[in-house]
């Protein structure tokens, strides 16, 4: 294995002058740079956003920029490796917080990308996705899979704010990344299919009367979630309990690229995860304590969110009973053979 690769600028002046001119560049200097040694050198940061001083910027957005000027009123969680205005919060994953009044409609369109929509508050919120009209209570996951169309709307009295979680950046990368609009969508008379055909967990429509779709159910409860945690934690033992939001027909994640899941964490409770080659995002339902990232420390609380880049270090302690979502690139990382966990 080479220790010490050549430079650029020991190559003579005329031969790099010629190379230019050919459109070619050596690998041996650049090397590194895209394959170090042991691990990935990510450009993410460790980040945090506190709710509490991103929402008055948010309620000033709303005061100055009428959601038809903006069709979706987002103030985007920048990852600052990247430095402010980055259209990331790591390599993989978008984060916004997205800003609806009373009355208000976001119009319907489509994209390539994925969405997820975690509910931070507000009530009377609801989200129509290929016709399905998809209420949004505090904690709750909404789905807006990639080539889905969907609009937002608001029946409530108060404003609502709820996380974006996209996996936009993968997009761009590979320059795929566009949308179209259109009318409002029509909303079937019927609950979500969260209430109706998969109520409960372990059943689902007979395959002999029902043809599920790609992305069966869009809208996963918090409440729901939130009792599953509190009888796993009690059974578990340790007081940690965890569980991933999946496709009910298929039992994979919820989107191809992403992947969700729901933590609860005692109070007084410490988690030290692996290091994971998957990168993150923590929104916090409830609860407040200290996670620490890569030596550095970030104090949080309810509604606030922060994130962890590949490979990090991370230890959480609860300062009180906790609930945290976590959004990660796992299932993108395995449908390329690298998902990788190592032990500290």
């Amino acid at each position: 294995m080479a220790e010490k690769l050549g430079t650029l600028e020991e190559l003579p002046q005329e031969y790099r002058d010629a190379m230019s001119a050919a459109g070619v560049a050596p690998l041996w200097p650049m090397m590194r740079n895209v394959l170090p040694h042991g691990a990935p050198n990510p450009q993410t940061k460790a980040g945090y956003w506190n709710y509490q001083a991103v929402r008055p910027l948010l309620m000033r957005a709303g005061e100055l920029t009428p959601v038809e000027k903006a069709e979706r009123r987002v103030l985007v969680l920048s990852d600052p490796g990247r430095g402010n205005g980055a259209m990331q919060a790591t390599a993989s994953i978008y984060l916004g917080l997205q800003l609806l009044l009373p009355g208000e409609t976001a119009p319907a369109h489509v994209h390539t990308p994925s969405a997820v929509r975690i509910m931070v508050e507000g009530k009377g919120a609801f989200t129509v996705v290929d016709g399905e009209k998809l209420p949004m209570d505090e904690g709750d996951l909404v789905l807006t899979p990639g080539g889905e169309w969907h609009d937002h709307g608001h029946d409530g009295d108060e404003p609502v704010i709820w996380l974006d979680a996209l996996d936009l950046p993968v997009f761009v990368y590979l320059e795929g990344s566009y949308a179209n609009e259109g009318p409002l969508q029509s909303q079937r008379n019927r609950p979500d299919a969260s209430q109706v055909e998969y109520l409960s967990s372990g059943l689902a429509p007979s395959r002999t009367r029902s043809r599920a779709r790609r992305y069966p159910m869009m809208r996963y409860p918090w409440a729901r979630t939130e009792a599953a945690l509190r009888e796993m934690a009690a059974f578990g033992g340790d007081g940690i309990a965890e569980l991933d939001y999946i496709n009910p027909e298929t039992g994979e994640d919820v989107l191809p690229t992403m992947g969700f899941t729901a933590m609860m964490l005692a109070a007084g409770q410490v988690d030290e995860p692996p290091l994971r080659s998957a990168s993150s995002a923590f929104h916090v339902i409830r609860g407040r304590g200290v996670t620490t990232i890569n030596g550095e420390r970030f104090e949080w609380g309810p509604k606030d969110t922060f994130s962890a880049p590949v490979f990090a270090d991370i230890r959480h302690e609860a300062g009180e009973e906790a609930f945290l979502v976590r959004v990660h690139d796992r299932p993108l990382q395995e449908k390329l053979g690298y998902y990788e966990e190592r032990a500290k």
